[in-house]
């Protein structure tokens, strides 16, 4: 009886075998190519190097050419290619390198256990000023993010222009990919490399391999997200009626109401004049009031008077009398008189004695 979670399980150290020409003996029944553009900048770097990219792309039968007046690249495969996913991995090559991947990395993908992805960021943020400060975050003061990141995926990562090159194992791609679109959303890439070290130290343990991580893993919540100010004034709505409002007064209607509808010209201009002049008397009353305020004297506080001190006392006659008496039986520095006659009678008996 073997357990179900061995047979799911890789075995550690296994690889898959190589693919050989007795795999395909026959090759392959019709030629394939692929082309890409590569920048201007990349020309010189492509021109010196692309020597070694036919020489390693000869060891699988595929022919590469450099267009330096189109600006492309282009591999396609020959009569001995054996291997049908060899162009495939010619093309994601010449990607690699039009994306400013030097090409001692960029070789790895034509091994069988490495993979690549190139992550397109520059349409996940509106603003260019956003977009920028945000890859910045992605690479970190002095590139330590991403170093970080790259140790722990086992990837090789450039940030070149509005796209992210990543190549490594299938594992560490998946886990480059969401930390690359994390950052684009504004989530900090040290709480992913946080949990990419948790679960780096929990894959070690043979238990926890068919267990859930959640428990272990942390739980990072927004804190800045700001609640929307409720407004001081806030309108009301008003219940609902089918009838319309009722119609405002017309001039017309003021003046039938009012009685001057009637009046003649002559009597119209009277009554406007008097009511000018009476605005223009309350206006000079107002005027003169605000001018006479400075000549009004503020009002004075009452002056407190102060109670005069009483010189009337009464005196106690005779409790004077009694420290007076007191004061001549007792002498300044001297004890009182019985207290003088009982050390008299003692000193007498102390006499005797002797």
């Amino acid at each position: 009886a073997v357990d179900e979670s061995e047979l799911l399980t890789v075995p550690d150290g296994w690889k898959e075998p190589a693919f050989t020409r007795e795999d395909n003996p026959k090759g392959l029944l019709e030629e394939s190519s692929f082309a890409t553009l590569f920048p201007k900048y990349r020309e010189a770097y492509l021109k010196e190097c692309w020597p070694l990219v036919q020489k390693a792309l000869g060891e699988h039968y595929v022919n590469a050419a450099l267009d330096l007046i189109e600006g492309s690249m282009t591999v396609t495969t020959t009569k001995n290619t054996f291997d049908p996913y060899a162009i495939i991995r010619a093309r994601d090559l010449i990607k690699l390198l039009a994306r400013s991947v030097p090409f001692e990395q960029a070789v790895r993908i034509l091994q069988d256990d490495v993979a690549c992805d190139i992550i397109k960021i520059g349409s996940l943020v509106r603003k260019r000023e956003t977009f920028i400060k945000r890859r910045a975050r992605l690479l970190g003061p002095k590139g330590s993010t991403l170093k970080a990141l790259e140790l722990l995926t086992n990837c090789y990562i450039m940030v070149q222009g509005n796209t992210v090159s990543a190549l490594g194992p299938f594992s560490g791609l998946k886990e480059v990919r969401k930390v690359v679109l994390d950052t684009m959303k504004n989530i900090h890439p040290i709480y992913n490399i946080k949990t990419l070290m948790i679960k780096r130290e929990l894959a070690k343990d043979p238990e926890l391999r068919t267990q859930s991580w959640e428990r272990f893993l942390p739980k990072f919540k927004r804190k800045n997200l700001k609640k929307r100010k409720e407004p001081k004034k806030k309108n009301t709505k008003k219940e609902y009626t089918p009838f319309p409002p009722p119609q405002p007064e017309s001039q017309i209607d003021k003046e039938l109401a009012s009685g001057e509808y009637f009046l003649k010209e002559r009597q119209k201009k009277r009554k406007q004049m008097e009511e000018i002049k009476a605005k223009q008397a309350d206006a000079v009353k107002r005027r003169q009031e605000e001018r006479n305020k400075a000549f009004i004297p503020p009002k004075e506080k009452p002056a407190v008077k102060t109670k005069k001190a009483s010189t009337e006392k009464k005196i106690d006659i005779e409790a004077i009398k009694e420290k007076v008496k007191n004061a001549k039986k007792k002498k300044l520095g001297a004890l009182p008189e019985e207290e003088v006659k009982l050390k008299m009678a003692a000193d007498e008996k102390k006499k005797k004695k002797k």
